[in-house]
């Protein structure tokens, strides 16, 4: 590897930021005290900071020389809702939050970036430092763009950067295209007439109308969808009645939709709506379909995408560099921003778990576990890739 000296000298500095945010989570729309600490690290290392983009998002400016080229950093600042099960000296202090995703990680890989390249950074043009609220289900990557946030600092590009549990420590995993999929929910009300269970005749049977739509909706997978177009339907809760000895006259069932492409995104919410107003009629009941698309596929820009492979080739080795990572159907509102703006996101190995310290939990270090605990030996890797990503992007003659 070849990491920045400077990067490596401020590892325990930045490795007490990260800590210092894992024991104070904040969830979505809510990071204000996260918001603080991140503002007046950039402020004390003589970075512009903007506040309120996005409610609580914050956005540093560094500007050098006459370059007019810009790009666009992001880390994302929230945890989640989840109960801590380890008890090493940084775990969550407030009981019900915990950053089992590693975004004090992201975070604190950025800082560490931003603390660098305010005193050594050698470069010519913007670099803005984007640390986004409300990843976790709130798209405050949207907000933050609703509220102008490539208006006031135009970029030429935008990148992204998340720990992956599974991959190899200090290896990146990237590939151009959809990396993650579309994130969907759907809720199909049905509507029947209920009957005393021993007289079924009486009624309309909305349960059993809606276990025929949920058979019904595999076909749009397994018959509507292309073989090679991958995506996803999970039906995950139906609910329905009180009484073992009474056909109720409601059910409900619900649960989530993935693709890597509108496309077939488009071609499911339309099935399913066929589906289920078609086979509620056949058993005289009617249905209700509710479909919310939250956000969309995380689909690299080609170029961008092998202009950050290059940079993650000259920090870890391209040995240690995977170009081909298997995207997966989890989904990630840095989504809009590549909608936005080129870019490209990628995935930086978080290990298996044996850097967790004493008093983890018995759970396995998996994103979004309660036994998770982001990996420190990452700090300087990351905080050197955004580094020469920066230097790299900004020294280029061209603006392609």
């Amino acid at each position: 590897m070849k990491l920045l000296p400077e990067v490596l000298a401020a590892r325990e500095e930045i490795q007490s930021l990260r800590r210092t945010i894992h024991a104070h989570p904040e969830l979505r729309y809510e990071e204000i005290k996260t918001a603080d600490l991140v503002a007046q690290q950039l402020e004390q290392w003589g970075i512009d900071v903007h506040r309120g983009l996005g409610k609580t998002g914050v956005v540093g400016v560094l500007k050098r020389g006459n370059g007019a080229r810009s790009v666009g950093l992001r880390a994302d600042m929230d945890a989640l809702p989840i109960q801590e099960l380890n008890s090493f000296d940084h775990r969550s202090q407030h009981d019900g939050r915990m950053h089992a995703c590693g975004h004090d990680g992201h975070t604190a890989m950025l800082l560490g970036a931003a603390q660098y390249l305010s005193k050594h950074g050698e470069f010519d043009g913007t670099i803005v430092f984007i640390f986004q609220p409300a990843e976790e289900g709130g798209a405050g990557a949207r907000a933050m763009i609703d509220d102008g946030l490539f208006l006031k600092f135009p970029v030429d590009a935008v990148f992204g950067l998340h720990n992956w549990p599974g991959l190899a420590e200090g290896t990146f995993g990237v590939t151009e295209g959809p990396i993650m999929a579309s994130s969907n929910e759907f809720r199909i009300d049905v509507r029947g007439v209920g009957a005393h269970a021993a007289m079924p005749h009486n009624g309309r049977d909305p349960v059993f109308a809606a276990v025929q739509i949920a058979n019904g909706l595999q076909s749009i997978i397994t018959r509507n969808k292309k073989p090679i177009d991958t995506a996803v339907l999970s039906i995950t809760q139906i609910h329905a009645g009180d009484a073992v000895n009474v056909i109720p006259n409601d059910a409900w069932l619900a649960g989530t939709v993935r693709t890597f492409t509108v496309e077939a995104l488009d071609l499911i919410e339309s099935r399913m709506q066929k589906i289920a107003d078609a086979t509620a009629a056949a058993y005289d009941c009617s249905a209700t379909v509710a479909f919310n698309r939250n956000y969309p596929p995380t689909i690299n820009h080609p170029e961008e995408t092998r202009f950050a492979a290059e940079v993650m080739r000259e920090v870890v080795g391209a040995q240690n560099v995977d170009t081909a990572v298997e995207p997966t159907m989890g989904a990630e509102d840095f989504a809009f921003m590549l909608q936005a703006m080129p870019g490209c996101y990628a995935f930086l190995g978080n290990g298996e778990g044996g850097h967790r310290e004493a008093g983890h939990g018995a759970g396995p270090c998996m994103l979004h576990n309660a036994s998770y605990d982001f990996n420190d030996a990452l700090l300087p890797v990351g905080s050197t890739y955004w580094v020469r990503l920066a230097q790299r992007f900004l020294a280029r003659a061209d603006k392609g």
